[in-house]
């Protein structure tokens, strides 16, 4: 029988609707119920395509005995992550406060009042290397609320005492600067890794938002070691198991330093963010291999994670079934040196095996290798290689597929519609920017729908119940951005300020500092407030880099004030923690640059368009069209010189001399 999960949307929570435990979502029906039963509340936090969490719900949430103490003694509550960021976000600081750390699933044990008294992560179902079994620590929750009820109460109050005690983070004192922006770039250096690119040791993630950092601060300031590490870190990852291979699209991290053996789930979101930092890398440098790579990205996410509706999926599963029908991390990913034979036969198996690294021994299980491109294998046969990774990605489709997460999530396709919409004008992929903008349309019609505030997730065109967060505000805000600018449409302008207006309203506090929760949301035991970027933007800094690009294209003060209010953060982190405030560092680069403000009188797509598109001044705007109907503030009163399209570069609306020759304007925007 299925429990109340079968009637939301979010696909991690219908997972669990057949379960024999009975969850309830995240409600204020289920604290009631609590109250009224007079027990805790077991809060269960973890997202679709999370690796552990498939095995702890197989091994405790779909037992039976396990479930019967479950339901007997707790209200079990279920939270999807990516749905309810700003629950996950709470308890997560609770838990790495109480533990040192944290991750997913997590685990956490609330009073009626949703104040939480015991933590954890992953309980396996009998003791192991010190830690109880899940069964265990039931049992010693019910005990400590039955027998120590004060006891539970007063740690309960003073985990919340100590979260609401935290200093809030403010703005700070003024915009980061040349000083701040050199001493992030030193710690940058030291964290490097010189041998395999990329930062810090393994686990290993992709540093796209820091490469964004990279590449913004060498066009506009010239320092080649900005941008060598920048190349190099996109040429290892390009070439290592963490990039599919035959497919495109990048896995979620390396296991290891050398980029070999990924964890290979594939998000949404990491996949945007570097399909666009490829094309801006080949921007700056014209690498053939950063081109081939936000393509093939791209074409990934268009191809595996595209809606029905318009819309793009979150993720694809990190498991899927092998040969024996077993379920495993990897199994459609890998390759074994016969199952490169059966598929090529002997010559060219020896070849893809030289090519892509597949050893007899294996990088990865059971003699299996994830296939990249150790380089070692001398010149090779272009076409040869094509042919051999079109029968390979063929014979591979055959396999069973991963899993696929169908929600879509607000912030991440803002942020894969900028990606998309940019690619596409680049490298002259007009069905590219069709899919930004037909995502796009999804999010206003759905998303934003009749209520005028954006909804966080849908599914199937059905928007889901919770409200958006501040860096889904941002990141759509930011997408809107990235395609007005690509297809001249003045309207994504100005859905762009709407959601900012918001910003403004319901997101913004004292001194510029912002919150991930509007002022009207849910009340939590704590209002949540992260300026550092992870495994995407901020909400803080997403929203100060859309909040920098609008008031550019409209002038508007309060828009520029708030964004340089919300950098203050970036001033304050940026010297001491560079890796994980890379997006407000590219922010801050666009800052120091003006940003410049491109306006292209003439044609949509036209030569002088397409020139200041790919102009690589840090976060400059552009806006393109001709006519007595152009749709931006920017293009008011700028005149064709001698009936020729005629583009302006200005910087704080102060403009050079115009011109209609692309040359001239790819010099001015250190093209």
């Amino acid at each position: 029988m299925a429990n109340r999960l079968a009637q939301t949307t979010s696909p991690y929570l219908l997972q669990h609707a057949d379960n024999p435990v009975d969850w309830w979502p995240w409600s204020p029906e289920a604290f009631e119920e609590a109250r009224k039963r007079d027990v805790p509340v077991l809060l269960s936090v973890g997202y679709a395509s999370c690796h552990w969490c498939h095995v702890m719900a197989h091994e405790s949430f779909e037992d039976d005995e396990t479930a019967a103490y479950l339901n007997a003694h707790f209200v079990p509550v279920k939270v999807d992550r990516e749905e309810r960021p700003d629950v996950d976000a709470v308890y997560m600081e609770a838990v790495q406060a109480a533990t040192g750390h944290g991750g997913w699933p997590m685990t956490v044990f609330l009073t009626p009042d949703a104040e939480p008294f015991y933590f954890g992560t992953y309980f396996p179902p009998e003791p192991r290397h010190g830690s109880p079994s899940f069964q265990q620590v039931l049992e010693g929750v019910t005990v400590a609320w039955t027998d120590r009820r004060e006891e539970v109460a007063e740690v309960a109050g003073r985990i919340v005492a100590d979260l609401a005690g935290r200093s809030l983070v403010h703005g700070g004192d003024g915009v980061p600067g040349e000083s701040e922006v050199a001493q992030a770039l030193l710690g940058l250096t030291r964290e490097y890794d010189e041998q395999h690119g990329g930062f810090g040791g393994a686990p290993k993630f992709p540093p796209a938002m820091v490469v964004e950092f990279l590449l913004r601060h060498y066009a506009r300031t010239g320092a080649e070691g900005a941008l060598q590490m920048a190349a190099d870190s996109c040429s290892a990852m390009a070439r290592g198991g963490i990039y599919d291979q035959l497919g495109g699209g990048f896995a979620r991290y390396s296991v290891d330093r050398e980029w070999i053996v990924p964890h290979f789930e594939k998000m949404l979101y990491d996949n945007a963010l570097l399909c666009r930092v490829y094309a801006h890398l080949w921007r700056a440098t014209g690498s053939d291999e950063a081109r081939r790579t936000a393509l093939e990205t791209a074409d990934f996410m268009v191809r595996e994670l595209r809606t029905a509706e318009g819309g793009f999926a979150s993720a694809l599963d990190a498991d899927s079934e092998d040969a024996d029908g077993r379920h495993v991390e990897g199994a459609y990913y890998v390759w074994t040196p016969e199952q490169l034979r059966e598929v090529l036969g002997e010559d060219d198996a020896a070849f893809a095996a030289a090519y892509f690294g597949v050893t007899e021994e294996g990088t990865f299980e059971e003699g299996a290798s994830v296939l990249r491109l150790p380089g070692d294998a001398g010149p090779v046969d272009a076409a040869r290689v094509a042919g051999v990774r079109a029968r390979l990605l063929a014979a591979r489709d055959e396999r069973p597929h991963p899993g696929r997460d169908d929600k879509v999530v607000a912030a991440w396709n803002g942020l894969a519609i900028a990606a998309l919409a940019e690619t596409g004008a680049y490298f002259d992929r007009p069905d590219l920017v069709e899919r930004a903008t037909e995502a796009a349309d999804l999010l206003v019609r759905v998303h934003l729908g009749e209520v005028a505030r954006l909804t966080r997730t849908s599914k199937d065109g059905r928007a889901g119940n919770n409200a958006g967060v501040l860096e889904d505000y941002g990141d759509v805000a930011e997408g809107f951005l990235a395609l007005a600018a690509v297809t001249g449409e003045g309207a994504w302008l100005e859905f762009a300020g709407f959601l900012l207006d918001i910003v403004l309203e319901q997101f913004t506090g004292e001194g510029g500092q912002l919150y991930d929760t509007a002022h009207d949301a849910e009340q939590l035991i704590r209002r949540p407030q992260d300026p550092t970027d992870s495994a995407t933007p901020s909400g803080w800094t997403a929203a100060a880099g859309a909040l920098l690009s609008y008031a550019a294209y409209t002038g508007s003060e309060a828009h520029r004030t708030a964004a340089e209010g919300a950098l203050g953060v970036v001033k304050a982190l940026g010297p001491r923690v560079p890796r994980f405030v890379g997006w407000g560092l590219a922010v801050a680069e666009a800052l120091l640059d003006g940003p410049r403000e491109v306006a292209v009188a003439g044609p949509v797509g036209g030569e002088l368009h397409r020139t200041a598109l790919l102009g690589r001044a840090p976060g400059a705007v552009v806006a393109a069209g001709e006519g007595a109907g152009v749709e931006f503030p920017l293009l008011v009163d700028r005149p064709l010189m001698g009936g020729e399209p005629t583009a302006y570069v200005c910087r704080h609306f102060v403009c050079d001399a115009p011109t209609t020759d692309a040359g001239e304007l790819a010099a001015k925007l250190g093209g």
